[in-house]
């Protein structure tokens, strides 16, 4: 799956991959929150490799993740999950009983990983820029509403600033990783979008990593329009980190800033991340601080 979704400060030291994007139990989150943060972390992940990796099949992953939602609804009513998960439903039924985690959110996160495996399979895209937000509100936005859950965070603009930022996150990861989800029959570019270029989903089956040319000028302006879709949906969300003092507030501008840096990298490559996966690395890192420091 290409999100992502649901550790720590990743964007500043490594791809956006999995659900690294959001920041789980780092030295910045306070010492009381890190075992649920942990614990959503690792039902998301744990999740996100049902869905994607080994060599199972599509109808065998959705099956794997319904007997995965089994086990969540037997916690979330104070029941006794299978005993196939335990690192994974142990740590989540004490965080649900000490925290009071919501657990539509965390039903959303599978809702969204079943639909892309079910969508894959069956080769459907996106027909606009809406339904793929609904998409980020599954697959995104309940990571983040599930930070501000636990931060104690209710107020409904802090709740829409962090979806903004989310959502973003999961386009990001979407227009990081079109190299890698292309090849592997994973189309998030929204057949709107694209039919304003005079591009259709076929169109992208000739150029990927290795092609003998370079993409058309009309998927480098697609590209392009994505990459700027994706930055005002982050500077949307971006006073967020205003509002949220302390750990939090510091996390999440570097968060923010990770996110944008992966936009500027595919900027600085002429809006070709069809023919190579930019990254943010190391040596990105003291930019990044800087750029936080001074949100």
């Amino acid at each position: 799956m290409s999100p992502p979704s649901p550790s720590a400060l990743p964007a500043v030291a490594a791809p956006i991959d999995h659900y690294e994007n959001f920041p789980v139990a780092s030295w910045l989150c306070p010492p009381r929150l890190r075992p649920p943060i942990a614990a959503i972390y690792h039902f998301a992940r744990t999740a996100d490799d049902i869905a994607d990796e080994g060599d199972a099949s599509a109808d065998a992953r959705i099956a794997e993740l319904q007997a995965y939602r089994a086990d969540l609804a037997a916690i979330a009513s104070g029941g006794t999950p299978s005993a196939r998960w335990p690192h994974v439903f142990g740590p989540l039924a004490r965080a649900l009983a000490d925290f009071q985690l919501p657990e539509a959110l965390l039903a959303d996160l599978l809702d969204a990983f079943m639909q892309d495996i079910a969508w894959t399979r069956d080769a459907r895209a996106y027909a606009d820029r809406a339904e793929l937000l609904d998409y980020c509100r599954r697959s995104a936005n309940p990571v983040g509403r599930l930070l501000l859950h636990l931060y104690g965070e209710r107020r409904a603009e802090a709740l829409a600033q962090g979806d903004a930022i989310c959502s973003a996150l999961q386009l990001v990861n979407f227009w990081q990783d079109v190299s890698v989800d292309l090849p592997r029959g994973r189309f998030y570019l929204p057949l709107a979008d694209c039919a304003a270029r005079g591009l259709g989903r076929q169109d992208f089956e000739a150029f990927r990593p290795g092609a003998p040319a370079p993409p058309p000028q009309a998927a480098i302006d697609l590209m392009a329009d994505e990459v700027h879709w994706a930055r005002a949906l982050m500077r949307e969300g971006a006073p967020l980190v205003h509002a949220l003092r302390g750990r939090i507030g510091w996390e999440l501008r570097l968060v923010v800033q990770g996110g944008l840096a992966i936009l500027d990298k595919i900027e600085s490559q002429g809006f070709d991340s069809f023919s190579r996966r930019p990254i943010v690395g190391k040596t990105d890192a003291p930019r990044l601080a800087w750029r936080a420091l001074w949100m």
